[in-house]
């Protein structure tokens, strides 16, 4: 089985017991735990059932260490994480939202070894060894322009390695600062830009495409819950004719009502058929997304869209994109009821949402 590689930052995730807020909380305790989009992806591959690996920068030091044991235990392979003598280990704080009171992220990650840490720092080689699918996401080179260059190097070496790539366009407003004369969406898109060239199958959220590269979805409004999912196929359509090595394009679909109710599914635009597919579908084969009304956790939801549509696409029985696109919205959908970054969601499960089990009745 080929392994699949993601490249990027993982971090300290700190955030109050259910639906505290920070003020009501500190000074007091918090619950830490590990998290990051690229980090999200590999756990979760390994527990579908996948061979994966993460590469990225951490402190040699106890919290680095344990940061390697939370990710080792999960199976993932840590051989080729940089360990560093300074820096330090990045931290975010979740402060996770309820009905019409939307989540809260406040970054401390500034100085963070990810962000100090030079492409040439990475044994690349030996990360790509046997490879058969190397992942980053747009969040990775928001962090500083060093680790814009090990993004943009990554890919270039799984490309001349026939390595397969991909990239979650993952736009962070707060991250993109590096560069003060240009906007937040200015500098993510001048760099994606050049990235973009190295990619296979990109994946995005809602308004990543317009964030990131000026590509809007006609009739929607993302932040009112609006949705013309139809026009989305019209977003993936001009990705490809602005990167025309682009041969998939993923979009999650998420409505939201509030804060604890969204509606969720997905998308999949493949560039050699010119043809989109959506999931999940109804009996009559219409596009009719999952209603999630009590969500548990929200982060890392499109990390794991990410995961289950990697995992699909390299599996046999559910590569082809109708199969594939189902199994990362069934999988996407179960993440959003499981505390933390990481989904503890296994293939069956996945599949016995894809099958219609959406019940929630006890398993016995």
């Amino acid at each position: 089985m080929s392994r699949i590689v993601t490249f990027g930052e993982i971090m300290l995730r700190l955030a109050p017991e259910g639906f505290y807020r920070l003020a009501q909380v500190l000074p007091g305790s918090l619950d830490a735990t590990f998290g990051g989009a690229e980090a999200n992806v590999a756990v979760s591959l390994c527990r579908l059932g996948k061979q994966a690996s993460f590469i990225s920068a951490l402190p040699d030091n106890t919290i680095g260490d344990a940061c390697l044991a939370s990710l080792k235990a999960h199976g993932v392979d840590t051989s080729n994480v940089v360990k560093c003598k300074g820096g330090r280990l990045g931290i975010y704080f979740l402060e996770t939202g309820a009905n019409q009171r939307p989540s809260q992220v406040v970054y401390d990650r500034d100085g963070s070894c990810i962000s100090t840490t030079n492409a040439a720092d990475y044994n690349w080689a030996a990360a790509l060894k046997d490879a058969g699918w190397f992942h980053t996401t747009g969040i990775t080179p928001a962090i500083s322009s060093i680790s814009a260059q090990a993004a943009l190097e990554g890919l270039k070496q799984a490309k001349q390695a026939g390595v397969k790539t991909s990239c979650d366009l993952n736009f962070r407003k707060k991250l993109w600062k590096w560069d003060k004369s240009l906007s937040p969406n200015a500098l993510a898109q001048k760099t994606m830009r050049t990235m973009l060239p190295y990619v296979d199958v990109v994946i995005a959220n809602e308004e990543d495409a317009a964030d990131v590269l000026g590509i809007h979805a006609k009739g929607s409004d993302v932040h009112s819950g609006k949705l013309d999912v139809d026009a989305y196929v019209d977003v993936a359509r001009q990705i490809v004719g602005q990167f025309p090595n682009v041969s998939k394009v993923a979009i999650t679909l998420r409505q939201s009502i509030s804060a604890t109710h969204n509606n969720w599914g997905g998308m999949l635009y493949d560039a050699g058929q010119n043809e989109a597919f959506f999931a999940p579908l109804d009996a009559a084969g219409s596009y009719k997304p999952y209603e999630i009304r009590n969500i548990v956790d929200r982060v890392g939801g499109g990390d794991s869209f990410g995961a289950a549509l990697i995992y699909a696409l390299t599996t046999s029985e559910l590569e082809n994109c109708q199969s594939a696109i189902a199994f990362a919205a069934a999988g996407s959908c179960l993440a959003h009821s499981i505390i933390g970054d990481f989904n503890y969601t296994s293939r069956s499960e996945v599949e016995a949402l894809m099958k219609g089990s959406g019940s929630g009745r006890v398993v016995r």
